[in-house]
């Protein structure tokens, strides 16, 4: 019997799903291919004391800000979050836990975790405070640190086309962080730009295979926020 992937909308499809202390990694890279919708049902569910796995934390009013503002997230497993005034404030505060990691190594902790790997060594951080309690072993004369895979209890995931069993299609650099956390979770949601019927995707073309996905809602309309615009200055006449 077919199983029915798409939910009406955002809140539809993380119903029976969230809860408080869980895990959620979050796609997206600045504001490029973040689940904003996905995020702000997280939002006005209430849920709280969450562990947030992203490559940061948007800004302050738009992609995970917004659960920051609502002091919803307890832990940040992330690796750049400099634009981002109340991450900072709460952090220093010491209202925010914080699990700094080099962008590479989050990468591949989120892919580890996608792949069944517990735990990699490489040679990023060592000798820095990012090896601080981590075991460290010498290859070819070389000082690594062991890295373990990151698991989360729900991915949440922008992609630019899906077809309803899931198989998803992201657009250029909204790729990002997406693919790997859609592998590294227990349940994947997607929210998608454009729902096509079945046999309308290339499979060569296919990013993410169905069977990761379990839900997708398809957004009626996107914002896409620029971060920071940076224009060239116009030559005097």
């Amino acid at each position: 019997m077919a199983v029915n992937k798409i939910y009406p909308d955002a809140t539809a499809a993380l119903a029976g799903v969230l809860r408080d202390g869980m895990t959620i990694m979050a796609g997206g890279f600045g504001l490029c291919g973040i689940p904003a919708a996905l995020i702000e049902a997280i939002k006005l569910s209430g849920v709280k004391d969450l562990t947030c796995i992203s490559n940061n934390a948007g800004i302050d009013d738009v992609g995970l800000g917004v659960l920051l503002q609502t002091r919803q997230i307890r832990k940040m497993i992330s690796s750049y979050v400099g634009e981002n005034a109340t991450f900072a404030k709460q952090y220093l505060a010491g209202e925010l836990e914080i699990e700094f990691n080099p962008q590479g190594t989050l990468a591949e902790r989120i892919r580890a975790g996608g792949a069944g790997v517990p735990g990699f060594y490489t040679a990023t951080g060592v000798g820095t405070a990012i090896a601080d309690g981590k075991e460290t072993k010498i290859f070819n004369g070389r000082t690594y640190i062991l890295e373990t895979g990151l698991v989360a209890d729900l991915a949440i995931v922008h992609a630019w086309k899906a077809d309803p069993e899931g198989n998803l299609v992201y657009n250029k650099t909204a790729r990002n962080f997406n693919p790997i956390m859609a592998t590294a979770a227990k349940m994947t949601v997607a929210e998608v730009e454009e729902l096509v019927p079945m046999g309308a995707l290339d499979g060569d073309h296919i990013v993410t295979p169905g069977i990761f996905v379990k839900r997708i809602v398809k957004l009626d309309s996107v914002d896409k926020r620029i971060e920071q615009r940076t224009v060239r200055k116009r030559e005097a006449a």
